[in-house]
């Protein structure tokens, strides 16, 4: 194990993104975020905000980066304590992660901010974009994701249509499906028609939350109707690919627990 290291962790708590060496850009004890979904594994979202400021310098991640050990890696991945978006700098750091290392880059992003053109520029620069949609409607937007005041659902929606319009990586939108929206699939299936992502991640609530995940056999039922309903689509679930390949950890057990990481 190495704990040198502040702003880059590895794996990033994703099943589709393989080997893959996390970015934190937020980097700070408290998650920043502009959702606090009732599912989250790092608790409440203490600093539920909108505005995008940088947090920590582009150098001092492309220091770290370059300091890194060889590893195999299928992805580097902006993900963090919170959404990742809300780092003034994201587009900045993608370019230059790109300048260093030729492994594609990925970010997980609540898709909150992707009504901005200014932040769909910058998103557009990744490889393979996973963006969040647990919702269908309004009221459930905000029973589920709880946003920060001024994130309207059609905004959200619109945002993510728009960036699948213009963008020409792989799109991804992941699913959290759980009681809440279970009965709502083919409202989220329409949804899904309306965007068109290359795919579709099919996920439950399995690390430690307050919301109970959904057995494996509702999932695999949730996976078939995407699949009839979403026929152009590739339709995966959490449980199709549970096995994650061998990765040691960069940061110390202390760093992976303060940012709400589970070593699986």
């Amino acid at each position: 194990m190495i704990s040198a290291y502040k702003y880059i962790y590895g794996p990033v708590p994703s099943w589709r993104l393989g080997s893959s060496l996390g970015i934190d850009l937020l980097s700070q004890e408290d998650k920043v975020c502009n959702f606090d979904c009732i599912y989250c594994q790092l608790g409440k979202t203490k600093r539920h905000i909108t505005e995008r400021r940088i947090y920590v310098a582009v150098k001092d991640v492309v220091e770290e980066i370059e300091r890194m050990p060889a590893a195999d890696i299928d992805y580097i991945t902006f993900s963090g304590r919170g959404e990742p978006a809300l780092a003034e700098n994201l587009g900045q750091a993608i370019r230059a992660v790109k300048l260093i290392r030729k492994t594609p880059v990925a970010i997980l992003t609540n898709a909150a901010l992707l009504y901005k053109p200014q932040v769909r520029q910058e998103a557009s620069g990744a490889d393979f974009v996973i963006a969040k949609l647990d919702a269908y409607s309004p009221e459930s937007l905000q029973a589920i994701n709880n946003p920060a005041k001024g994130i309207a659902f059609d905004d959200l929606v619109k945002g993510i249509k728009e960036f699948k319009r213009q963008y020409k990586g792989k799109l991804a939108l992941q699913i959290m499906c759980m009681a809440n929206n279970k009965d709502a699939i083919e409202q989220l299936a329409h949804l899904v028609n309306c965007i068109k992502p290359q795919e579709v991640q099919v996920n439950t609530p399995l690390r430690p939350c307050g919301i109970a995940p959904l057995k494996k056999e509702e999932i695999l039922k949730i996976k078939d109707t995407f699949a009839v309903a979403c026929k152009e689509i590739r339709i995966v679930s959490i449980y199709d690919e549970r096995e994650l390949r061998g990765v040691a950890p960069l940061s110390d057990k202390d760093t992976l627990k303060r940012r709400g990481k589970i070593m699986l």
